[in-house]
């Protein structure tokens, strides 16, 4: 039985209905875009180009996915921004880079129990203020954004944060707090610089919910037509579902090893990216 919550993101609307139809757990669309540049400068990362008239085209093809829209960090215009995005139907807004609760609180605000709110944890400064931000009621569910919090703590993988028990002590407060949570994101079984059956299982051990389907998984700008975006989409969810599944049978034992074959994998790719500076 398939355990994770599976997110694409994607502002086209053939791929949209390609991967709702193939059973894709919510649609993503990602606004953000202040301060992003800055952050992520030189990096092989993509800032996506999305904007909120998005939003009403991909709600109108949906069948069975939600629809969960990135917004940008608190700024002037925040109230106005999730206001509308509400009112072209997001299901889910995710509040991205923020340090402190009391940002949170402005968020929750805004949305007004009107959509489902989700935190994207990914500054130090939100992992220090964890405490405070779990009190705040109104989180619907939270989600550790691997890219930017690595690059917090000065990182050169955003892996690290999983083989140096980052992720697991803050999902664990997040659990505690019965918070459905996720972190990262996943390739195809098989494929990704760490493997993503091992990404899996951690996601398993960690109690985690929720993941993003990556550039790795699915990269349909370079795809030759629909019918290789939809064979890669069926070929590749049946392919992590089968594993799911088989991890619902596995003993502790096999956790463990796997979580050991994960650090030392993490361990040998971050001297590979050191080895190159």
């Amino acid at each position: 039985m398939a355990f994770l919550k599976l997110m694409y993101i994607t502002n086209r609307t053939d791929v949209a209905a390609l991967a709702d139809e193939c059973g894709v757990d919510r649609i993503f669309i990602d606004l953000e875009i202040v301060g992003k540049e800055d952050r992520q400068a030189n990096m092989d990362t993509v800032i996506s180009r999305h904007s909120i008239d998005d939003i009403s085209k991909i709600k109108a093809i949906l069948k069975n996915a939600e629809l969960l829209v990135r917004v940008n960090p608190i700024y002037s215009a925040s109230e106005r921004e999730i206001d509308e995005c509400i009112n072209r139907g997001a299901d889910i807004l995710m509040l991205p880079y923020f340090k402190s609760g009391d940002e949170v609180r402005k968020f929750i605000k805004f949305v007004n129990g009107r959509a489902k709110t989700c935190l994207l944890v990914e500054t130090a400064e939100a992992v220090e203020h964890l405490d405070d931000i779990l009190n705040i009621s109104g989180i619907d569910m939270m989600h550790i954004g691997l890219n930017d919090l690595h690059l917090s703590y000065g990182m050169d993988f955003m892996f690290e944060l999983l083989a140096d028990g980052t992720v697991e002590k803050i999902g664990k407060k997040i659990r505690e707090k019965g918070i459905p949570y996720g972190f990262g994101g996943i390739a195809r079984i098989g494929k990704g610089m760490l493997p993503a059956e091992h990404v899996i299982a951690e996601h398993y051990r960690l109690g985690s919910e929720m993941a993003i389907l990556s550039r790795s998984f699915c990269n349909a700008a370079n795809c030759v037509n629909v019918k290789e975006i939809k064979d890669i989409f069926r070929d590749g969810l049946a392919e992590i579902y089968k594993y799911e599944d088989a991890l619902e049978t596995k003993p502790d034992a096999f956790f463990e090893e796997n979580r050991q074959i994960a650090v030392n994998e993490i361990d040998r790719i971050v001297e590979q990216i050191r080895s190159k500076k």
